[in-house]
């Protein structure tokens, strides 16, 4: 979405201050965490395609308020409808994809499709910037605006054509959790009580949540000598390494706990020696981080999905979602407390669980 990286800019030339923006993303996140789960069930009881197509509209709507009612008013709106957009499309289409898969007997390759998605994902970030810059050289925020509402119809068009495959049931089954109530238990019930989920949701988690971290790139880079007109540029290769990780993700796995483990391992402390170095050369110990994290973040998600066996697929990697964003908090605190430091310990500390997080058994 072309908006992205100009929104926070948004509000600001139009008389926000920074505490009114902070409230605004505060209220962003929460909206989020409260429609989280409770969506991940709407998406199993009804249909994972058409949550995904509600989220296209719900969100395009959000840009269309901020256009429209420029205010604090509409922009808490905005982020509103954009925080249920956000929580029905997270985890449903991991669900979509998985049960897609396996219709045509092609799960084992969940982890190669998806990694190449989130690959693709991190590298639009480039164009999208650049068509950013145009956009708003052409015709100001309201035209990167409706153009990005556009971007929202057309997601939501695209969605329309998913199919929206459901396991077929062999020998005897259970029986299907009958009502919405029915397939929310059903879902916070495998995720807390299934140890192999359990395990695969605490992974996705601790490790989905340090994805915040890229709030932050270019202020380290500023920090570590990087002159505010160069910023831009010299973060640039952090989403391409990130999605060359994430486009390895299938092939990573294959590989066992402790392997896993020790790449995530060697990224942060790649990452630890240029925050120690404080240089701009460092810059590259940050993109060795990035590039490893995705990639084992991309096969905790694959074995999450591998993991899950009953019938509430999203609301279950909902579950994992919302617990991203505990964990994301958890980032942001240690970062206000001890900066890029005390980050990088909260990062050990999830190295050190990852080899009994991904080695329980799924039975």
């Amino acid at each position: 979405m072309p908006l992205y990286p100009l929104y926070a800019l948004l509000f600001a030339d139009n008389g926000l201050s920074d505490a009114e923006i902070s409230v605004l993303f505060a209220i962003w996140s929460m909206v989020g965490m409260v429609a989280e789960v409770p969506s991940g069930a709407v998406a199993d009881r009804f249909s994972r395609r058409y949550a995904l197509m509600a989220s296209g509209v719900m969100q395009g709507a959000g840009y269309a308020v901020w256009i429209l009612s420029p205010g604090f008013g509409g922009y808490t709106a905005g982020f509103a409808l954009w925080a249920t957009a956000g929580a029905l499309v997270s985890g449903s289409f991991e669900a979509l994809l998985y049960d897609g898969l396996i219709a045509v007997e092609g799960q084992d390759h969940f982890g190669r499709v998806f990694g190449w998605v989130t690959g693709a994902g991190l590298f639009a970030q480039i164009p999208v910037a650049l068509a950013a810059t145009v956009l708003f050289g052409g015709g100001g925020y309201p035209l990167v605006g409706w153009v990005s509402v556009g971007c929202c119809l057309a997601s939501s068009a695209l969605a329309s054509q998913l199919p929206d495959a459901r396991p077929i049931k062999t020998g005897d089954p259970e029986p299907e959790p009958d009502g919405y109530l029915a397939v929310l238990r059903a879902g916070i019930t495998e995720a807390a009580v299934h140890a192999g989920v359990r395990a695969a949701v605490l992974a996705v988690a601790a490790l989905a949540g340090l994805d915040g971290i890229d709030e932050y790139f270019s202020l380290i880079a500023h920090d570590w000598g990087v002159t505010t007109a160069l910023v831009p540029l010299a973060v640039l290769a952090i989403p391409l390494t990130g999605a060359v990780g994430a486009a390895l993700g299938g092939v990573a796995n294959r590989l066992g706990a402790p392997a896993l483990a020790g790449a995530f391992v060697l990224g942060v402390a790649a990452f630890a020696l240029a925050g120690a170095l404080a240089h701009p050369a460092g810059l590259a110990g940050v993109e060795v981080f990035y590039g490893l994290y995705r990639m084992v973040l991309v096969v905790a998600q694959t074995r999450l999905q591998q993991r899950i066996t009953g019938p509430a697929r999203a609301t279950v990697t909902s579950v994992a979602a919302l617990a991203s964003e505990v964990s994301a908090i958890a980032l942001y605190a240690a970062w206000a407390f001890g900066g890029l430091p005390f980050v990088v310990g909260l990062m050990a500390g999830v190295a050190l669980m990852l080899p009994r997080w991904l080695r329980v058994e799924t039975t």
